[in-house]
């Protein structure tokens, strides 16, 4: 649902990568009597995806109208009844044949006018990458208890400098332990080999 920005920002106590366990774990507080208005779900790294259903013509647009116009006439024959209950069930008939012809009408105008910028159906949603669960500070605790894990911080990985680096790849000393080819101080530089082939004695 769409609504206005809150007003507090409540803190993570779970993660996930889809929405349907963000809503299991909403379900799950509520069942708890924690208050709605503490918890939120809070979507990162949103990306639209629009789904291509199908191809556009003036058929399409002709039967997607009348589906519409059959809505649209009995809206019609309903407020005809209502203002003339001894009416004939032809003229029923006839209030509702009349939306179809409208709802098609107007289907087709507007793909006359609008087919050379949008000539396809499709559907549009929003989704993200992973989805937290937040919930306000006088509720942090009771919460944690019931949703069963606290949001333990990712460790940065280490390094490997067992193995000299490659051509261009960058290492950083303070990531392992000390490896072939890595000054041990700031101010220490790596010894090399001496050239082979040279002799100073005559």
């Amino acid at each position: 649902m769409m609504g206005g920005t809150p007003q507090e920002h409540g803190e993570k106590i779970a993660d996930y990568p889809t929405y349907q366990g963000a809503q299991q774990a909403v379900s799950q507080l509520i069942a708890a009597d924690i208050p709605a208005r503490d918890i939120a779900i809070v979507g990162h790294g949103l990306r639209s995806i629009e789904t291509v259903t199908g191809r556009l013509g003036y058929a399409a647009a002709a039967r997607s109208g009348a589906i519409n116009g059959i809505l649209l006439g009995l809206l019609f024959s309903a407020i005809f009844v209502l203002g003339t209950p001894n009416a004939a069930i032809q003229l029923f008939v006839g209030v509702m044949f009349v939306g179809i012809a409208i709802g098609m009408l107007l289907s087709l105008v507007t793909y006359a006018l609008l087919r050379r910028r949008r000539d396809y159906t499709s559907v549009t949603q929003v989704i993200a990458d992973r989805y937290e669960v937040t919930v306000l500070p006088r509720s942090i605790h009771r919460a944690r208890e019931i949703v069963g894990h606290t949001v333990v911080p990712v460790a940065p990985p280490v390094v490997d400098l067992s193995t000299p680096p490659q051509y261009g790849e960058r290492i950083d000393p303070a990531a392992g332990a000390e490896g072939p080819g890595v000054a041990s101080s700031p101010g220490e530089q790596p010894t090399e080999p001496a050239p082979r082939g040279t002799d100073d004695t005559p």
